[in-house]
């Protein structure tokens, strides 16, 4: 089994460090992650035309081989499956995310990006994020936000979920969606099989516009957070991990529906292309 580690904050963040040496028991482990921050990355290339994306050796505790690439995490995967790190992946395991992937942030996620690259090149994805205290929106820089962060419960329960791939990978490319509690294992309350909610751990509210000094007609943005905002299920992602459970949901891929009752761009449309 050989498996591609990844992640979308970047290869010094210690989450994924522990994760990778939690799958050497697994296989053969190369990492592969962004050389910084790409968080909120989603399935993104970048702008392929524009750059020149660079390789560059790096050296993680306990791993053989880990590299650095100027891109985001789905640009890490693509290169994985293209063979530049050489023979064929059996598993992509992106993370461990400083911070829950649940409900609408499932869109927009690295971590989670970088398994749906996997899976649209027919190979299986497991993503894992953590919750961090106080959802990390409250103006503590990172190391504070990190300081108690249990990575080795998520590394845990990782690996039970990538051992049993290891003896019986979907015969169809999938990508699993695990999310975990900030607690040690024995004080969770258990693991649920999840949908992907449509609530929001704290919404953005306002943003303030800010001149920047100096700078004729240019501004600064400042976002600013709401309040925490209870879940309304247990049984979606945001309310389970929220409740203390372990959050596995199998993420489907994007499929088109009927047209909403009230639309008339087909009719438009059919207007356009009268012979």
């Amino acid at each position: 089994m050989r498996i591609f580690v990844t992640n979308d904050d970047g290869i010094d963040s210690l989450g994924l460090h522990v994760l990778a040496r939690a799958m050497l028991p697994f296989g053969e482990v190369v990492v592969g992650a962004p050389d910084t921050e790409y968080s909120g990355a989603s399935s993104s290339f970048g702008a392929l035309h524009l750059i020149r994306p660079e390789l560059r050796k790096e050296s993680i505790e306990g791993i053989d081989e880990a590299w650095s690439i100027t891109g985001p995490p789905a640009l890490c995967v693509m290169f994985a499956r293209l063979g530049v790190f050489g023979d064929p992946f059996d598993l992509v395991v992106s993370g461990i995310n400083p911070g829950a992937n649940v409900g609408r942030s499932v869109y927009h996620s690295g971590t989670i990006g970088a398994c749906l690259t996997a899976r649209n090149g027919g190979i299986n994805g497991v993503a894992i994020s953590q919750a961090v205290d106080e959802g990390g929106y409250m103006g503590q820089g990172i190391d504070e936000m990190l300081r108690n962060q249990k990575w080795h419960s998520a590394a845990e329960i990782t690996a039970l979920a990538v051992e049993e791939l290891c003896s019986n990978l979907p015969l169809e490319a999938s990508v699993l969606n695990i999310n975990v509690p900030n607690l040690e294992v024995s004080e969770m309350n258990g693991w649920k099989e999840t949908t992907v909610g449509t609530d929001l751990i704290r919404q953005m509210t306002e943003v303030d516009i800010e001149p920047k000094i100096g700078y004729e007609d240019s501004f600064h943005l400042k976002l600013k957070w709401g309040e925490r905002i209870p879940p309304s299920s247990i049984n979606d992602d945001v309310g389970a991990v929220a409740n203390g459970y372990v959050s596995i949901s199998w993420l489907s891929r994007l499929m088109s529906q009927a047209p909403p009752a009230e639309s008339s761009v087909e009719n438009r449309l059919d207007s356009a292309f009268r012979i």
